[in-house]
């Protein structure tokens, strides 16, 4: 289990809560059948509603223009955010990432949503968060779960591909974050 970099505590998630998954590929899925995505899997695990708004591909910019309409549509209490992976496969600037990440979190936070985010790994053999995420998590004080990617995709018997869990890594990936709400006291 990974150690989560954390603000001291977020507000309880009524049994009614719904959950904002929002990302790229991770948060989709890919590499395991749909009910297997780490979404559907913490949807069981806390019985609670856990939308899974993961687009395979999709960079941080596209991120940002698409999720105003969802956190609006859908009103949830806590915003997931795993989003940049394909910015850093496609070595786009981290400077343009933090901007699209730090908007995104701004999102949330002006309509009252808790945010917790994951860590994304920089391609390369030893995986380890792009520093960028542990800045703006420490800059905009939400909850961060720091290497859960990268330890997922450091284990072979837990990935599909290079970049990609499979269900059992997804698995890994849901108790972690349902454990991590647990210890903070959403859950």
């Amino acid at each position: 289990m990974s150690p989560a970099v954390t603000t001291p505590s977020l507000p309880p998630l009524p049994a009614n809560a719904t959950i904002l998954a929002f990302g790229d590929s991770l948060t989709a899925g890919n590499g395991a059948a749909g009910e297997s995505s780490y979404p559907a899997q913490l949807s069981r695990f806390l019985s609670r509603t856990v939308i899974n708004a993961g687009i395979s591909g999709e960079e941080s910019s596209e991120g940002r223009a698409r999720l105003e309409s969802l956190l609006d549509q859908h009103r949830p209490q806590l915003l997931i955010l795993c989003h940049g992976g394909n910015d850093l496969l496609r070595k786009r600037p981290v400077a343009e990432l933090e901007s699209n990440l730090r908007a995104m979190v701004s999102m949330a936070q002006n309509r009252g949503i808790e945010v917790l985010m994951l860590g994304v790994p920089a391609p390369g053999i030893f995986l380890s968060s792009e520093e960028v995420y542990e800045v703006v998590a420490n800059d905009m004080g939400i909850a961060f779960i720091p290497e859960l990617v990268a330890d997922v995709l450091s284990q072979p018997a837990k990935k599909s591909d290079a970049v990609h869990p499979n269900a059992a890594g997804y698995q890994e990936m849901a108790e972690t974050i349902a454990s991590t709400l647990a210890d903070l006291g959403a859950i």
